[in-house]
């Protein structure tokens, strides 16, 4: 999908150790850039905030008036995972992996749909920020419809973590700008403990400027 502002509400299950809760939300991305999300309880008053970027992550927890500033690995010691900016925004959307090697990908039928297969999938030098990144190795599977060419499922996994695998699925395809944007997202995060987010996104809109107000009021203490 080809943009560079993108906006939608939406609304989705989270699932986690047996546990679901619902919330409607909505989200910004300025391409390469900025993803901005707001979480709300069915009570309709926001209860955390989220600005990412390429090397932070800022949240505001709005229920027990707390605040996080830091990086990515906060956020994957608390996930299990291993993502960056790149791997979060194109499985947020259904894209491929902008910023990654293509390598040379196996082509196969699975029921029904085009299988692309890479057995390793290493960050392109120039975009490697850290000594750390540099050592992700991905392994990657991604199907295609037939006749749209959108991605209705992907899942990877890093070498050497084995034990670790994201998987998306993307369905309900719309028409946006001459475009086909999926409607409904499933997201999972498989590990010793099992996190599923299944969203439904509505009122999508694609490059229109956006702001992404994030302020962190002077009351809130930092989370340790």
């Amino acid at each position: 999908m080809k943009y560079q502002w993108f906006s939608a509400k939406f609304s989705a299950e989270y699932t986690n150790k047996g546990k679901e809760n619902s919330f409607n939300g909505q989200i910004r991305i300025r391409k390469d850039s900025l993803i901005w999300i707001s979480l709300t309880p069915m009570l309709g008053i926001e209860a955390v905030r989220l600005m990412i970027s390429q090397d932070s992550v800022k949240m505001i927890n709005r229920l027990n008036d707390t605040y996080f500033v830091g990086d990515y690995e906060y956020v994957n010691r608390f996930l299990n995972t291993n993502i960056d900016f790149d791997l979060l925004q194109a499985f947020l959307l259904g894209n491929d992996l902008q910023f990654y090697e293509d390598g040379k990908f196996r082509a196969s039928i699975d029921r029904g749909e085009y299988k692309l297969s890479t057995g390793a999938r290493g960050k392109l030098k120039k975009f490697v920020r850290n000594s750390q990144e540099n050592l992700k190795i991905f392994i990657q599977n991604i199907w295609l419809d037939p006749v749209s060419y959108k991605i209705t499922h992907a899942d990877v996994k890093e070498i050497r973590r084995d034990n670790i695998k994201l998987e998306s699925t993307y369905e309900g395809f719309e028409p946006l700008e001459d475009q086909l944007f999926p409607r409904n997202m499933t997201y999972i995060i498989l590990a010793d403990n099992t996190i599923r987010v299944k969203a439904e996104f509505s009122k999508m809109t694609i490059n229109i400027p956006l702001q992404f107000p994030f302020k962190i009021p002077a009351s809130y203490q930092p989370v340790k």
